[in-house]
């Protein structure tokens, strides 16, 4: 008599429950865990909001910041890997109400996470197709089965870019820094521009990094006037050029290094004198008041309509010695003072005092 089918079921079972007890004993032996591994959903990051792009000439520069908690907010500590998605459409068949077609990720290395630190993921593309529109996404990876959710999405579309502005100049006012730039009219490769040019003016502070100011600039020209007088500003232009779909970013201008100069009105120095020595001339003159760093020494020979400056003397010093005159029957000197901004405020030029060979 055979065993009934009912409990060859029942051994069945069992033995595929005993050997998925052993496979995953070890399995987790063989991984190295002393213990259960965690969850997946225990180390999920929270998805990405801040994907953003940046075109220049070149192509685009992709940029986000890593995550720091779990959707359960928890905190990282690294982050395996990210995926990029990225889809082409073709501009005159972009469908608005379609599904975007996003193709495989692209993989891009993580890191580690520190902490109250923004840690900042970069990626450059620059096989674009021009007449295309570009989108991307990206999710952030914990470990094999803890991926995000999806970022935001960006979008742009690419074409040939302008050309970038050959001459940039600035002029400096209180408070005020203006620019100047020669209008583009033609593509990277010669071809005539058809489409709106427009201008996206950046601005360096200090020495910092470049950051757009300002609205899109219709005309070459732009006004700066949120500028703080003897601080170093660097700015430089790029080409933009406008189409339905979006806008194309091109040639960036040379760099162009200013200092807005204040109408300062610095007190001029009073009572000079100069005395002639065996040495040469010592000029002497009354302190002046105010923050200043010190003042400038001046010489003109009866022959010249302008003074030569000579020498500076730092505060508190009220005198210089002219220890190299030249040849001359009379010597006439006057003394401006100077505050410590750079470049420096200037008063302007004392009496002139006649000193006799």
């Amino acid at each position: 008599m055979g065993i009934p089918e009912t409990v060859m079921a029942k051994k069945r079972i069992v033995h595929g429950l005993l050997t998925l007890l052993v496979l995953i004993i070890f399995g987790v032996a063989g991984c190295g865990y002393k213990t259960m591994p965690v969850p997946p959903g225990e180390i999920v990051p929270k998805a990405i909001t801040d994907l953003r792009y940046e075109l220049d000439e070149k192509g685009v520069t992709l940029n986000w910041t890593y995550p720091e908690e779990t959707v359960k907010g928890e905190t990282l500590s690294d982050i395996t890997s990210f995926k990029l998605y990225r889809a082409v459409v073709p501009v005159d068949k972009y469908c608005e109400n379609c599904p975007i077609p996003f193709g495989e990720p692209i993989l891009v290395e993580g890191g580690a996470v520190a902490s109250g630190q923004a840690r900042t993921a970069v990626y450059n593309a620059t096989l674009l197709r021009p007449g295309h529109l570009f989108f991307f996404k990206v999710r952030s990876g914990a470990g094999w089965w803890a991926e995000s959710a999806d970022s935001n999405v960006v979008s742009f579309m690419w074409d040939l870019p302008p050309a970038s502005s050959q001459i940039l100049d600035a002029t400096v006012a209180d408070r005020k820094v203006m620019l100047h730039w020669s209008p583009v009219t033609a593509h990277m490769d010669g071809t005539t521009i058809m489409e709106t040019v427009k201008y996206q003016v950046f601005r360096s502070s200090g020495g910092g990094v470049f950051s757009p100011v300002g609205d899109l600039q219709s005309g070459p020209e732009y006004v700066d006037d949120q500028v703080i007088n003897g601080r170093r500003y660097r700015y430089k232009v790029q080409t933009v050029t406008m189409y339905e779909k979006g806008q194309v970013g091109g040639g960036v201008s040379p760099v162009v290094d200013v200092i807005p100069v204040g109408e300062t009105v610095l007190p001029v120095p009073m009572g000079v004198q100069g005395v002639r020595t065996a040495n040469g001339v010592k000029i002497i003159w009354e302190r002046v008041e105010g923050d200043l760093k010190g003042y400038r020494v001046y010489r003109r020979l009866p022959s010249e309509s302008k003074p030569v400056m000579i020498g500076e003397v730092d505060v508190p010093h009220t005198l210089f010695e002219d220890t190299s005159m030249p040849e001359s029957d009379d010597w006439f000197y006057s003394v401006s003072s100077i505050d410590s901004v750079q470049p420096a405020h200037e008063s302007k030029l004392s009496a002139e005092v006649k000193v006799r060979n």
